[in-house]
């Protein structure tokens, strides 16, 4: 697939896409991850745009079925009521690339799924599940830093060459084994050998590491990295598949990582350990000497020879002694003293043992992070899998929420349109009590109808609740209503309201909206009060128009309108009206938000004149009266 070959993507765009992603494949493939944000962090690309772009990789045909402005945010209403139910990047981003189409199968295909997620959500702690959720966002990246203390030796110059092509010089210093100078300076040495030139014999922070080996064996945190910074996550991902009671190797993954050693030595338990023998030695030592009763032929042998026996008795048992309290202190057995009172502390030597330690341990540190990296990197595909099953899962559990809170139920594909006790989504969340649903029917012959009522009594938000009904059951998704029929369309137009439209306005509106009645297209067409356009005789005759065309076709229309007698006149068509019985005493509505069927609604105006009739009396109420004989 070619960038700019796709609809809307042009040479411009499809460059600073490539440059933005690396590369054409880099961003086809993050198109396929659903990664809408990755693009959308592109300057100039609104998350809209992103949408727009990676649903024209992918085939959704969003745009053809939305055909207005108004249709377009009804839709983005649905997803982002979704999206407050979506716990992970992922999730969000499979969620705005949630789409209408036409394909019966697909869209049966995600309803079952939906229905399947929201009959498990009710059964699931799901307060829990979306506490873990929250720390559940795989690192992009699990780069190993650089190690200073670390150098990676080689006995060539080709060996060097092959090395760094690998880019393990990303990792560590690599050393030609004929420029080398002193290793001492490094805590651990990989000394990559293809012959076994270097002497080792005194090195003790040196891994010998054949020259064939994988670059795990070279620089194990490649492979470990990922685990670390991971740890959390794949902790969250454990706990969230026992839960749902999927299998998982976590547990063992987690167990293998807590075996890896990181403790690095505290040189500072040598000093003080030699330091705290010295001073017990000397104590010891003092009160010794203080007891020995030399003859004076041992003094003499003191003078002319040194130490004497007796003496040179009790240093060797004190530093035995002192030996022995070291070892006990370090695990270490080895005398760092010189043979003084009081003793002196020999610090090469002492420094000698450290580094001889510390490189043993970086060695055996060094093995066991090999022996874990090559474990891990054997088990890298499962943690993987895994991790894409729960983000997988949270997609599930983002609609399985939206559908449960909702207590959405799945429509049924038929010949035209009819819900029982449907609600605006909006208010699919209210107190029952508060809020009321209602039945509606859209079905030949009576393809076209005009819906009248009293203004704030519902129309549009009927109109917006079929809307949303039409839209979520071609997105696959159940709908809020208790029963539902649907008739899958091709196109979907929603006109909104508009308060009034100059003469350059009203053209720009007939060459948008009549083209629509030539089309051979299946189509829900809704509109909203649209004789706000000119004058009231030119409305009537374009709206007349207008019917008639849609009446002769498979399409279909609801058409909101306070002219529905003028229509009347000249052509047949069904007039519903939301029935207003009356005003309270703070002149809000009493309202039947359900449409009675072929009724003419009374308007608010003649509501507010039948109120004001009756709190009145003598000559006004007469005149209410005949005003009221014109209604």
């Amino acid at each position: 697939m070619d960038l700019r070959d796709i609809k809307g993507i042009g040479d411009k765009l499809a460059s600073r896409i490539i440059n933005h992603f690396g590369s054409q494949e880099e961003f086809l493939q993050a198109a396929g991850n659903y990664d809408v944000y990755r693009l959308a962090s592109m300057e100039g690309v609104s998350q809209r745009r992103a949408v727009e772009i990676i649903n024209a990789v992918l085939g959704n045909p969003t745009e053809e079925f939305l055909k207005t402005e108004r249709a377009v945010q009804i839709y983005e209403e649905i997803i982002q009521s979704i999206l407050k139910y979506a716990n992970t990047e992922y999730a969000k981003n499979r969620v705005l690339l949630l789409s209408p189409g036409k394909n019966k199968a697909k869209i049966q295909e995600n309803l079952n799924m939906v229905m399947a997620a929201k009959e498990k959500v009710a059964q699931l702690p799901r307060d829990d599940l979306k506490a873990l959720f929250r720390n559940v966002n795989p690192s992009s990246t699990s780069k190993p830093r650089y190690d200073t203390s670390k150098a990676i030796l080689v006995e060539s110059n080709e060996d060097y060459t092959r090395l760094m092509d690998r880019q393990l010089n990303q990792h560590a210093q690599i050393l030609n084994i004929q420029e080398v100078g002193s290793l001492d300076e490094f805590e651990l040495v990989v000394y990559i050998y293809r012959e076994g030139i270097l002497e080792l014999d005194e090195t003790s922070n040196l891994v010998m590491v054949n020259c064939d080996s994988e670059d795990l064996e070279i620089i194990p945190e490649i492979v470990l990295s990922y685990y670390h910074k991971n740890q959390a996550l794949l902790e969250n991902i454990l706990k969230i598949r026992q839960i749902l009671q999927y299998p998982s190797v976590l547990g063992d993954v987690l167990r293998i990582m807590d075996s890896i050693e990181n403790s690095p030595i505290d040189e500072k338990v040598f000093d003080t350990a030699v330091n705290q023998a010295k001073d017990h030695a000397d104590r010891k030592l003092e009160e010794a000497i203080k007891k020995v009763d030399l003859s004076g032929e041992e003094v003499l042998d003191l003078l002319n020879k040194g130490m004497s026996p007796k003496i040179q008795e009790i240093f060797d048992e004190i530093l035995k002694e002192a030996v022995k309290k070291i070892k006990e202190y370090t695990g270490i057995s080895f005398d760092p003293f010189i043979q003084k009172y009081p003793l002196e502390i020999d610090e090469q030597e002492l420094e000698r043992v450290k580094k001889r330690e510390v490189g043993k341990k970086e060695v055996k540190a060094f093995e066991e992070r090999v022996k874990v990296a090559s474990q891990l990197q054997l088990l890298k595909g499962d943690v993987e899998m895994e991790i894409q099953e729960v983000l997988e899962f949270d997609y599930q559990f983002t609609l399985g929420c939206f559908a449960f809170y909702h207590d959405l139920r799945p429509p049924q594909m038929g010949d035209g349109f009819r819900f029982k006790e449907g609600l605006h989504l909006n208010l699919a969340r209210e107190d029952p009590s508060r809020v009321q649903r209602i039945n509606y029917s859209l079905e030949s012959p009576d393809n076209v109808v005009l819906l009248t009522g009293a203004n704030s009594g519902g129309k549009t938000t009927l109109l917006e609740t079929l809307a949303q009904i039409s839209i979520m059951s071609h997105m696959g998704l159940p709908v809020c209503a208790r029963e539902a029929q649907v008739k899958l369309i091709d196109e979907l137009y929603f006109f909104s309201k508009k308060r009034s439209l100059d003469a350059g306005a009203f053209e720009s509106f007939l060459s948008t909206f009549m083209p629509i009645v030539v089309r051979e297209e299946d189509k829900l067409i809704l509109l909203d009060e649209l004789e706000a356009i000119t004058e009231l005789e030119a409305a009537v005759k374009i709206i007349s128009s207008f019917i008639d065309f849609i009446q002769d076709s498979k399409s279909f229309a609801i058409i909101v309108t306070h002219m529905a007698r003028e229509i009347l006149k000249t052509t047949n068509v069904r007039v519903d009206g939301i029935e207003a019985q009356g005003l309270d005493d703070e002149y809000n509505l009493i309202v039947d938000r359900t449409p009675r069927m072929n009724y003419f609604a009374r308007s608010t105006p003649e509501l507010i004149l039948r109120m004001v009739h009756q709190r009145s009396d003598g000559k006004l109420k007469d005149i209410y009266g005949k005003m009221l004989e014109r209604f």
